[in-house]
């Protein structure tokens, strides 16, 4: 057993090596640094903007009159959308719509005029690629706010014409008034949900593949045995030694992308700011001892940083940024509660959108204390590995 001065002793020596290997080395800089901040800088301004706008859309007008030319100008007034470009043929628009030159068409058909005036049934047909999810969302959302007027006054015409005054024509088309009041993002301005998240899942992604190549490369540089020997031999704290200057620097950068984001961009947040950097540090230890158990299983860096690149791309689908996690497959929504940024987006939400307590949060924090004591299943098979260097017939 190593007494305590002892442990302490080889916990600073590790350290130490550490921090002297990323100063000699700047790719190091690179992967603790540049690329996180540049992931912040990018994310907080993609969505400068606020919404999606000026989306390109096409237009099959096969009418060709003032009545469908003023129809298209209605449909290029709303923000959302841009009518770009004008097809003789549906053919034509639908390649386009698949080769995303634009998100959609609306089609107007021949005769719309004369029917319209003639109080006939008329159909005006858009099309959207629903590929992109928010995309497409969006494109249809701003469809149906254009062309419902257009329906609404045509079944209000058809009431009247029966016999019923407008007001009551109007009320049996919507018998219900609906009044809609948004709260913590009134503009549904998508740096608000989007900017913070987007950034956390690319950082994690950063961590995943750092944790895995700083003890592969450990192994292919033939380095890991004095790894292990400046720990007295103990893997345990070789693990934590080596790791937890990477696990200060990133959170470092965590509480600055957080003062950025909450503060020089002003994101709304309900909790503060405190607790949201605290939940941000139980996410890099889990994910850092996700690492740690992935590349203890398979001590080959290039099959774990294969291994760490899927894990993290699918923590931005399985998060719930992009598609809700309740409508997924059941054995998709099992395995998204398997990856620590899930629950860190379910803390944030919490956090940030009216901040419910801790009682609807806990959860999610025993998950992530879970992952991080992983390594501690695992961290014999390493050490075995090490000492006996089966690794180096793979690298």
């Amino acid at each position: 057993m190593m007494d305590l001065k002892t442990g302490n002793n080889a916990l600073i020596a590790v350290i130490r090596r550490e921090i002297e290997r990323m100063i000699s080395r700047p790719f190091y800089y690179a992967i603790t640094l540049l690329l996180p901040l540049f992931s912040l800088f990018f994310m907080s301004t993609i969505f400068n903007n606020g919404q999606m706008d000026n989306l390109p859309i096409g237009v099959v007008d096969m009418n060709n009159t003032s009545m469908s030319r003023e129809l298209i100008r209605d449909v290029d007034a709303v923000p959302t959308l841009k009518v770009t470009e004008k097809y003789n043929d549906q053919a034509s628009a639908r390649r386009a719509t698949q080769k995303k030159d634009i998100y959609g068409y609306i089609v107007i058909p021949e005769n719309y005029d004369d029917r319209v005036n003639d109080d006939k049934k008329v159909s005006v047909c858009f099309y959207y690629h629903y590929a992109l999810l928010s995309v497409g969302g969006e494109v249809l959302s701003a469809f149906q706010t254009v062309l419902e007027p257009y329906v609404v006054g045509q079944v209000v015409e058809e009431a009247m014409e029966l016999g019923l005054y407008e007001k009551q024509a109007e009320s049996f088309v919507m018998p219900t008034n609906q009044k809609f009041f948004l709260l913590y993002n009134p503009d549904l301005n998508y740096a608000i949900y989007l900017s913070y998240p987007f950034f956390v899942v690319f950082f994690q992604i950063l961590i995943l593949i750092t944790s895995l190549y700083i003890a592969g490369i450990e192994v292919k540089q033939r380095t890991a045995k004095q790894w292990l020997d400046s720990a007295k031999g103990n893997i345990y704290i070789a693990i934590a030694g080596k790791f937890l200057p990477y696990t200060i620097i990133y959170w470092i950068v965590a509480i600055f992308s957080s003062y950025v984001m909450f503060y020089l961009f002003n994101i709304p947040h309900s909790s503060g700011i405190f607790q949201i950097i605290i939940a941000f540090l139980f996410l890099i230890l889990a994910t850092q001892a996700l690492g740690i158990f992935v590349y203890s299983i398979f001590p080959v860096m290039g099959i774990t940083i294969s291994i760490a690149s899927m894990l993290g791309s699918l923590g931005a689908t399985l998060s719930g940024l992009t598609f809700p996690v309740p409508q997924m497959y059941t054995a998709v929504r099992i395995l998204s509660w398997m990856l620590p940024v899930r629950h860190f987006v379910l803390i944030y939400m919490n956090l940030v959108y009216g901040d419910p307590g801790f009682k609807y949060m806990w959860s999610n924090y025993v998950y992530l204390w879970i992952f991080m004591f992983l390594p501690l299943l695992t961290a014999q098979r390493l050490k075995k590995s090490i000492m006996d260097y089966k690794l180096e017939k793979y690298e």
